[in-house]
C-alpha cells in the first residue's frame, strides 16, 4: 500500500470520523508497528477533528504514504437534510417520480403519514423528450427548454442539478445532450446525469439515487477539498482514499463525483475489518455489532464474506441503489436517552445526547439519563478513568445517578439500581432484536455464528448479547473502539458498474453481453488507474440480476466471466434459485435484467498477528470495582486488557480496560486471549 512513487513513505493511516470520536489506526508497513489515536470529533467541522488526529499520529505528514478515510459527512447531511439546494430537469410528465416513490408509507399499518422529498416540486422542472424502453429515440430533447429550465433553477438559488430522463439507461443520447447544455451555463461542476450514476431500469430508484448524489456533491466535495488542502499544507504528498458503502475504497475525485457511494462508509469499514479478523481467528461466520454513541449497527458475515445489498434507504423515501454492505441500524448507542413515556413504558432511544452535551455523567449540562450513565452508575465503566482522546479526565457517577433517579426510577417506582439495570435490559433487548433481523429473518441461525462486538460501547454488552441471542462464542477484537479505522487500512479498492439488459435468456445476445462486460471492465479499470496506489493484483466479479418472466424481484447470480454461455448462465441461475427458494420453476421463461460488474484492486495485506500482545505481559489486577448485576452488587477485578499475554484466561465478573473501550465480563463467563490478541468469550461451563 506504500506510495509507488515514493517508497520511502511507509505509514498508512485509517481514519474513521464518528459522532463522538475520530479514530485513527496507524500502520508502518516497513516495521509493522501499530498505534491507535482517539480524539474528540468536531461536529460540523469534521475536518478539524480529522487534522487533530493526524497531528497526534506521531510522525510528520510528509511520512504518510496513504490516508484512507471513512466519512459520515454524506450520511449526516442526508439524515439532517443539510444538503445543497438542488433542482431536477426531467422528462415531461415525470416531475413527481421522486415524491410518488413506490407508493409506500412511513408506517405500514398507520392511517396517517407524511413525506417531504429532498427536492420540492417547484424545483422539479420538465422538458420535452422521450426515449422508449427499447432504446428507440422517439422525441429528441428540446435544448432550448433545457437551458431555460436550468436558468430558472439558478434564479431559484439551486447550487446543484440532476438531469433525469426516462429510459436513459437504454439510450442516454437525450440525457447526455441535455447535461452538456446545462454544463455550458452552470457556474459549478455540480451537474449529475442520472444514467451515469445508475444506468439501470426502474425510474424511482434511479431518480432518487442520482438526486441524492447531486444534493451531496457540494457538501462532500467542499469537505474533501478542505481536508485535502489542510493535509497538503502540512506536507502530505500521498494519496487520500475514501471508503465506499460497499466496503471498498475509491479516490478522492471519485468520491467528489459520486458522493452517494460514501453513505454508511464508516460502519462498512468496520465490517470489513471484522470479517478479516474473524477469518484469521478461525471464525468464517460472525455477526458484527457496532455500538457507538448514537446507533447500533449489525451486519452478518457468512463464509468469510460480508453480505451486500443492492440498495438501501437512508431514511424513509431516500433510497440509494448502489452496492452496500447489509447493515441493520437502530438508535441504541451509548448516548441513547432513556425516558418513561405517557403510557408508563420505559423507552431507550432513538434520541441521543451525542457528544455535545453528551451523557449526564459528562457533566456538560445534560440531565437526562443515557445507556452510558447506566453503565457508569452500575460500575461497569470506572468513573475515575479518563474518557478516550482526552475528552474528559473523569466521569460524574453522581450526576448519572441523579438523572436516572429523576427520569426513570421515581416515575417507575424503582430503586436507582433497578432503574439503571432496566435501562440496560431495554437497550439489550433492542440490540438483540436487530441481530435477529440480520440473521433469523434472512434464513440464518445466529447460534451457528460467533458474535463480534466493536465500537466504543460494544464490548460492554457482549455477554448480554450472547445470552439474549444464544450465541456460544463472543470474539472481541484487539482494538474494538477503532475497528472501523482498522477496516479503512485493510479495505481493497473497488469500483462497481451496472448496465440494464432486460432480455430473455434465449434471446440474449452473448456477443453483445461480452462487449458490454468489456466496456464496464475498462470503465472500472480507469478508476483504479486514477487512484495512484499500488495493487498486488486485480480481481473481477460478474453478476447477473435474473428472474422468471412475470416476477418483480430479481436474484443476483454470480457468473464466471470465462464461461458466458447460455447453458452455464441457466445452470447458475437455477442453482441459486434452488438454494434461495428450495425449488426451480421448470418451463418458465428466464429473463436477464441487469449486468453488474465489480473490479477490485487488491491492496497489500499486513499480518494481523502484529496486533497480538508482545512479551510476557501481565495478569496482575489493577484493583477491584463494585458492579451491580442481576439484582445484586459484585466485586469485579479490574485488568489492563492490552497487558494480558496470549493464552491468559480471565473469569467474570471482571472489567477489562483499554484506551478505546471497556469490556464487561459477566459472572459465569470467561475470556481467553488468542494468538491475534482477540478475546474469545464463552460461558464458563461451556469453556470447561
Amino acid at each position: 500500500m506504500s506510495d509507488k512513487r515514493n517508497p520511502q513513505r511507509s505509514t498508512v493511516i485509517g481514519v474513521d470520523v464518528g459522532g463522538t470520536f475520530t479514530d485513527l489506526f496507524i500502520l508502518d508497513e516497513v516495521s509493522g508497528d501499530v498505534r491507535i489515536v482517539k480524539v474528540p470529533s468536531t461536529r460540523g467541522e469534521e475536518a478539524r477533528g480529522f487534522m487533530n488526529g493526524i497531528a497526534r499520529s506521531g510522525g510528520g505528514a510528509n511520512e504518510i504514504a496513504t490516508i484512507v478515510h471513512g466519512t459520515t459527512v454524506g450520511t449526516n447531511a442526508l439524515l439532517e437534510r443539510k444538503v445543497a439546494r438542488t433542482g431536477i430537469i426531467t422528462t415531461r410528465g415525470f416531475r413527481d417520480v421522486l415524491e410518488m416513490r413506490r407508493r409506500d408509507r412511513p408506517a405500514t399499518w398507520g392511517l396517517r403519514g407524511s413525506f417531504t422529498p429532498v427536492v420540492p416540486r417547484e424545483w422539479r422542472l420538465e422538458v420535452d423528450e422521450r426515449v422508449l424502453a427499447d432504446g428507440t429515440l422517439h422525441t429528441p430533447v428540446d435544448l432550448a427548454q433545457v437551458r431555460a429550465q436550468a436558468r430558472a433553477l439558478l434564479a431559484a438559488g439551486c447550487e446543484a442539478v440532476c438531469v433525469f430522463f426516462l429510459h436513459a439507461y437504454a439510450n442516454p443520447v437525450n440525457e447526455q445532450a441535455a447535461v452538456a447544455a446545462v454544463r455550458e451555463l452552470w457556474p459549478n461542476p455540480h451537474v449529475t446525469a442520472a444514467a451515469e450514476v445508475l444506468p439501470e431500469i426502474r425510474e424511482f430508484e434511479r431518480c432518487s439515487t442520482a438526486t441524492l448524489n447531486a444534493a451531496l456533491q457540494p457538501v462532500v466535495g467542499s469537505y474533501l477539498a478542505r481536508l485535502d488542502a489542510d493535509l497538503r499544507g502540512q506536507g502530505f504528498a500521498g494519496e487520500l482514499l475514501i471508503v465506499q458503502s460497499n466496503g471498498g475504497v475509491m479516490s478522492r475525485q471519485t468520491a467528489c463525483d459520486v458522493p452517494v457511494r460514501t453513505a454508511l462508509s464508516g460502519p462498512a469499514a468496520g465490517v470489513i475489518a471484522c470479517a478479516a479478523i474473524a477469518r484469521s481467528a478461525g471464525f468464517p461466520d460472525v455477526i458484527t455489532g457496532d455500538m457507538g454513541g448514537t446507533s447500533f449497527d449489525v451486519s452478518l458475515v457468512a463464509g468469510g464474506e460480508a453480505a451486500l445489498a443492492a440498495q438501501t434507504a437512508i431514511e424513509f423515501g431516500m433510497v440509494v441503489r448502489s452496492p452496500m454492505i447489509q447493515i441493520e441500524t437502530i438508535g441504541a448507542g451509548g448516548g441513547s436517552i432513556a425516558s418513561v413515556d405517557a403510557s408508563g413504558m420505559l423507552q431507550v432511544g432513538p434520541e441521543s445526547a451525542g457528544s455535545q452535551p453528551g451523557p449526564a455523567c459528562y457533566g456538560r449540562g445534560n440531565t437526562r439519563p443515557t445507556v452510558t450513565d447506566a453503565n457508569v452508575f452500575l460500575g461497569r465503566i470506572a468513573a475515575d478513568r479518563p474518557l478516550g482522546g482526552g475528552l474528559l479526565q473523569a466521569l460524574d457517577a453522581q450526576a448519572a445517578a441523579q438523572a436516572i433517579d429523576v427520569h426513570v426510577a421515581r416515575p417507575l417506582g424503582l430503586s436507582v439500581e433497578a432503574a439503571a439495570e432496566a435501562i440496560l435490559t431495554v437497550a439489550n433487548a433492542k440490540m438483540a432484536g436487530a441481530i435477529r433481523v440480520a440473521s433469523i429473518e434472512r434464513g440464518h441461525d445466529p447460534r451457528q455464528f460467533a458474535y463480534m462486538p466493536f465500537g466504543g460501547g460494544g464490548a460492554l454488552h457482549v455477554c448480554a448479547m450472547m445470552r439474549e441471542v444464544g450465541v456460544t462464542t463472543g470474539l472481541i477484537p484487539r482494538y474494538p473502539g477503532v475497528t472501523s479505522a482498522l477496516g479503512c487500512v485493510m479495505a481493497d479498492m473497488r469500483h462497481d458498474a451496472v448496465q440494464t439488459l432486460n432480455q430473455g435468456l434465449k434471446e440474449l445476445d452473448l456477443a453483445q453481453l461480452q462487449q458490454r462486460l468489456s466496456a464496464l471492465a475498462q470503465q472500472c479499470q480507469q478508476r483504479l488507474d486514477s487512484a495512484g496506489v499500488r495493487f498486488e493484483s486485480v480481481e473481477e466479479i460478474v453478476v447477473l440480476d435474473m428472474l422468471y418472466a412475470g416476477q418483480t424481484h430479481t436474484l443476483s447470480v454470480r457468473i464466471d466471466p470465462a464461461q458466458l454461455t447460455r447453458e452455464r448462465i441457466q445452470q447458475a441461475f437455477e442453482a441459486s434459485y434452488q438454494q434461495a427458494f428450495g425449488r426451480v420453476l421448470s418451463g418458465l421463461v428466464i429473463r436477464v435484467l441487469n449486468l453488474r460488474y465489480a473490479r477490485l484492486g487488491i491492496r497489500p495485506k499486513f499480518n494481523l498477528q502484529v496486533l497480538a500482545p508482545q512479551g510476557a505481559g501481565s495478569t496482575q489486577p489493577l484493583g477491584t470495582q463494585r458492579v451491580y448485576h442481576q439484582g445484586r452488587w459484585w466485586e469485579a477485578q479490574r485488568l489492563d486488557r492490552l497487558a494480558l499475554p496470549v493464552g491468559a484466561v480471565v473469569a467474570g465478573p471482571a472489567i477489562l480496560e483499554q484506551p478505546d473501550t471497556t469490556v464487561w465480563l459477566e459472572p459465569g463467563f470467561e475470556a481467553r486471549v488468542d494468538d491475534f490478541g482477540n478475546l474469545r468469550v464463552t460461558r464458563q461451563e461451556m469453556a470447561a
